[in-house]
């Protein structure tokens, strides 16, 4: 008999839907990884609750980090799941502060997948490294039964080099620091949804599936402290800002009559019952800056960006949203996931 015991930190039967439900998140997944996964392979390097792995080798300073991408439809406007791989990995890479050099790439692939449909995903993930300035160097393919992967699965892993001495991090949030965004909110989401559910808005909602190396890299180049940096891909910015005021410990504070949301997404979120907060972006991210550089910050991110709340310490680890007529209420957590598989 072994010696190795392991005894689980939660019971699993109370867990069911983690493993059967597609999309599973919100509170349920961040109570998975916190009280299971976190536990298991806890070390001083994740504890950072990062979107990437800051490494120190030979005196310099590089980032790592791993994504996987099951969107359904593989294609939808504005992107596909080939560009969303690149693009999501080289985010997480920059919002560490670091410049994305190279990834990898692994695709699980459904027997009797088109070649048509791959190769439009490979060509499409070429041109978003292209963009991105990465280079894919290695990588793997695996094939399952029929049924058993919905067409294609990718998962990719980055690395880049953190070229500067910041410390980014949800710990460096600091009471007063301005709260920006790069723009409009909930794009991805509701393009997903529009045509996963075939549904026709008079305007066409594309993602803003984008690379956001570079205007992360204005913002450190123009002498900008910034503390933290988080992409707002699913669960929205309320997600993201939950997770930084539960690290920082601080209060975060929004105003929604800043927050840039296009009428055709409000309008499409009204129909389906849906909170652009909680919407994902794949071209979206948050940054936390000291007030006094805030204009300056804003300048090198580019023309979009918008300070759009303020950090507070009232209160721990508390997210608040101040209405049109001065209403605060409570950010949460969701209980579940509003649009899941749509990254």
């Amino acid at each position: 008999m072994s010696d190795f015991a392991f005894t689980c930190p939660i019971p699993i039967s109370d867990y069911p839907q983690v493993l059967l439900a597609h999309g599973s998140g919100g509170k349920l997944m961040h109570h998975l990884l916190d009280k299971m996964i976190a536990p298991t392979f806890a070390n001083p390097i994740s504890a950072a609750g990062h979107d990437g792995a800051t490494l120190t080798l030979n005196g310099g300073r590089l980032a790592f980090t791993t994504d996987s991408f099951v969107v359904q439809p593989l294609f939808f406007p504005g992107g596909d799941i080939g560009t969303l791989a690149v693009n999501g990995t080289v985010n997480d890479l920059a919002m560490c502060g670091a410049r994305p050099l190279y990834l990898s790439v692994g695709f699980i692939l459904e027997e009797g997948l088109p070649m048509e449909t791959l190769w439009r995903v490979v060509q499409s993930m070429r041109a978003a490294a292209d963009a991105a300035n990465v280079q894919i160097v290695t990588g793997d393919t695996k094939v399952v039964d029929r049924g058993k992967g919905d067409g294609i699965f990718i998962n990719t892993a980055g690395i880049g080099v953190i070229e500067h001495t910041l410390n980014i991090a949800p710990q460096a949030v600091r009471e007063g620091d301005a709260i920006l965004i790069n723009g409009d909110l909930g794009r991805h989401g509701m393009a997903v949804m529009a045509v996963r559910e075939g549904l026709e808005f008079e305007s066409a909602i594309e993602s803003d599936c984008a690379p956001l190396a570079a205007p992360v890299l204005r913002l450190i180049a123009a002498g900008v402290a910034v503390h933290c940096l988080r992409d707002m891909t699913r669960g929205g910015m309320a997600s993201s800002l939950v997770e930084i005021a539960k690290d920082s410990g601080l209060h975060l504070h929004i105003d929604e009559t800043r927050l840039p949301i296009r009428d055709d997404v409000r309008a499409a979120c009204e129909i389906l019952g849906l909170d652009p907060l909680y919407v994902a972006n794949e071209g979206r991210f948050v940054a936390f800056v000291p007030q006094s550089q805030a204009e300056q910050a804003l300048a090198a991110i580019g023309e979009d960006a918008v300070q759009v709340g303020v950090v507070r310490a009232d209160s721990k680890g508390k997210v608040t949203a101040q209405s049109s007529i001065g209403v605060s209420r409570i950010v949460d957590m969701l209980s579940g996931e509003q649009l899941p598989r749509i990254c």
